[in-house]
């Protein structure tokens, strides 16, 4: 069955049903309509899996790193990832699991597969399960509601046996506060860069360019070209000959009442004195005492006006107003205080990751239900847009339906009239104009035989459908025709070679004890000190590389230099610790539900894993000699 959905999956409501349950099923494998014939590849206490079984589950898993990796997915890759054995360890995890949770006495009810169903949004018509969209929507993709059914039994059945297992996993605050205090640690380091560009005096010679060349041709192998032509179905072009009657539209509004709710809002202005993480528990209470002196500055004086002079806060320009704001648009100590407050009261000093805020409440909107009137508008474009990329796709099929070979697109096209595209030849990153989504439309391009039709491909902008009319190999060229990039090429390869055979020098020279000031100025460098930063820190905000990042958590007062040069995109680079620091307790109070919430699926998954892994060790598994290899 999923292998029909992946030959399908151009459909718009394949790809409603696929968002919805596609990576359920790819994670377990697929299901075992009727009798599957075929040889058998593996046997799970007892029962076998077979090779079209297998065929289907990998087809399908290979399709996901398609979409994920696109053009790039070569066969190196699909080794690499171990997707063959990957297939067929979903598949006898998936037997293992059925068979589990059928010894748990674990049931999937009818009206609970009918519930499920019913609320998927690809079966549904102004928000109401629609019976006859559901029956065609099986037959497009060629299989019948019991078949569909059935699966979705297994899939609910497989929910409730990792409910089961992992009902009773729990995180302490204690382990909490542990990883809060490990994540939000944060370290202090010196530096040395050797710039590779920096070394200006290499000047090879057209003898070591054109050996260079010679081991490296491959690098400068021209791309593969393709061409093709192509219809698209644009769903803006459906939008005029959409009717929409008044009942649609009250009964889309009688239907969907949470989407119609405008929830409680306040609107209020703040004076904030900010904090830093680096502040020490004194200076923290000393910006405090201030926030205390302008809150009473505040019980007489204008408050727009004293935050315009006193607030350090963005907004402090505007007079601190913030605008209206739901209760989950703000820092929770922030919002509690705020959603807890009377109009033109004043309130003490309130803490955040911010720093101190003094709070001044205008306004409360409370909750309120959006008129039809003026829901309606919202909801004429909502079913409008729906039933526009509806019609495209139902012509996309109908061209599609007409097209089998040849000039039968063109003439399909000619019928339906509609206008065919040719591009100009193009390389995996796609037409250089007029596509809105060029990666999505090379891979499509290249991923078709001489001549060939797509199927109907969903891009950003409406329905596709392309068909190869050439291409081009791709070539080793002539050096002379490179001869430039070859040179540029290897004057960076010596740069890096010089920069890091001077890094190395250096470290040697550190680990003699050699401070890395002093070092740094034999090489014309500056030792350079960052400032603090954690385990989850962005290269943007400090300036470090990732490897570096991770490399400096590696260092502590006992262990200061690291004992390695680190190779990075800027450069090679030696790295000593200067200081750490770990977070404000305090800090830890505001963010406990989340890290406790992160560290229970973390841990659920974990224990999961655990649990099955001694499944597997407890069965009775073999595999055919020599299938995998």
């Amino acid at each position: 069955m999923l292998n029909v959905f992946r030959k399908k999956a151009g459909s718009w409501m394949v790809k409603a049903i696929l968002g919805a349950i596609i990576i359920v099923f790819i994670f377990w494998g697929v299901g075992n309509y009727g009798e599957k014939q075929g040889n058998m590849v593996a046997v799970v206490n007892g029962e076998n899996i077979t090779i079209d079984e297998y065929r289907d589950a990998y087809e399908n898993l290979l399709e996901q790193f398609r979409k994920r990796f696109g053009n790039n997915l070569n066969d190196e890759m699909i080794k690499m990832f171990r997707i063959k054995h990957q297939a067929l360890n979903m598949l006898i995890d998936r037997k293992l699991m059925i068979n589990a949770a059928k010894k748990l006495k674990l049931r999937v009810s009818q009206d609970e597969v009918v519930s499920a169903i019913k609320n998927f949004e690809a079966f549904q018509t102004a928000g109401t399960f629609d019976k006859r969209l559901y029956a065609n929507i099986l037959n497009r993709i060629r299989t019948t509601p019991d078949e569909f059914e059935a699966e979705q039994g297994v899939v609910l059945l497989l929910n409730k046996l990792r409910l089961f297992i992992t009902d009773c996993v729990k995180v302490s605050e204690q382990e909490a506060r542990e990883w809060f205090v490990w994540n939000n640690s944060s370290v202090k380091i010196d530096y040395v860069i050797f710039d590779p560009e920096s070394y200006k005096d290499i000047d090879p010679s057209d003898k070591e360019a054109a050996e260079y060349f010679e081991i490296h041709k491959e690098e400068y192998k021209t791309e593969p070209m393709v061409k093709v032509r192509y219809i698209h179905f644009d769903p803006e072009n459906y939008k005029p000959v959409v009717t929409i009657s008044e009942d649609e539209l009250r009964n889309y509004y009688e239907m969907n009442p949470e989407e119609f709710i405008k929830p409680k809002t306040v609107e209020a202005r703040h004076i904030l004195i900010k904090t830093d993480q680096n502040d020490s528990p004194e200076k923290i209470e000393e910006k405090r005492t201030r926030a205390l002196e302008i809150q009473k500055m505040a019980e007489k004086d204008d408050f727009a006006e004293l935050a315009r002079k006193y607030s350090e806060g963005p907004s402090r320009d505007n007079g601190g107003f913030l605008g209206a704001f739901t209760q989950k648009d703000m820092v929770k100590p922030f919002a509690d205080k705020a959603f807890s407050m009377k109009i033109d009261e004043i309130s003490d000093p309130v803490r955040t990751r911010f720093g101190w805020h003094i709070i001044k409440l205008e306004k409360i909107n409370e909750e309120s239900t959006i008129p039809f009137k003026e829901a309606a508008v919202k909801i004429r474009e909502k079913i409008t847009k729906e039933r526009a990329v509806n019609l495209a796709y139902d012509e996309a099929e109908k061209v599609y339906d007409a097209s089998f070979a040849g000039d039968d697109l063109v003439t399909a096209a000619r019928e339906h009239n509609l206008k065919v595209e040719t591009t100009e030849f193009f390389t995996k990153q796609g037409p250089e104009n007029g596509i809105l989504d060029r990666l999505k439309f090379a891979s499509a391009g290249f991923s078709l035989g001489d001549m060939e039709l797509s199927d109907i491909l969903d891009f950003k902008d409406g329905y596709y459908i392309l068909q190869l009319i050439d291409k081009l190999p791709p070539e080793i060229p002539e050096f002379t025709a490179v001869r430039e990039k070859v040179r540029t090429d290897l004057i960076k390869f010596k740069q890096r070679e010089k920069a890091e055979h001077d890094a190395k020098a250096l470290l040697g020279d550190l680990k003699n004890g050699v401070s890395m000031s002093l070092g740094a100025e034999k090489y014309n460098l500056k030792a350079s000190t960052s400032d603090f930063f954690k385990r989850d820190a962005s290269p943007g905000n400090t300036g470090l590389e990732k490897t570096i990042i991770k490399a400096s958590f590696n260092l502590s007062e006992k262990h200061k230099l690291y004992e390695q040069v680190i190779p990075g995109m800027n450069g090679f680079y030696l790295i000593s610790f200067n200081e750490s620091k770990k977070p404000d307790p305090d800090e830890f109070e505001d963010e406990k539900k989340s890290v406790i919430n992160k560290l229970l699926q973390e841990k659920k998954i974990k224990t999961f894993e655990a649990w099955l892994s001694q499944l597997r060790n407890e069965s009775e598994i073999s595999i055919e000699n020599h299938f995998l290899e």
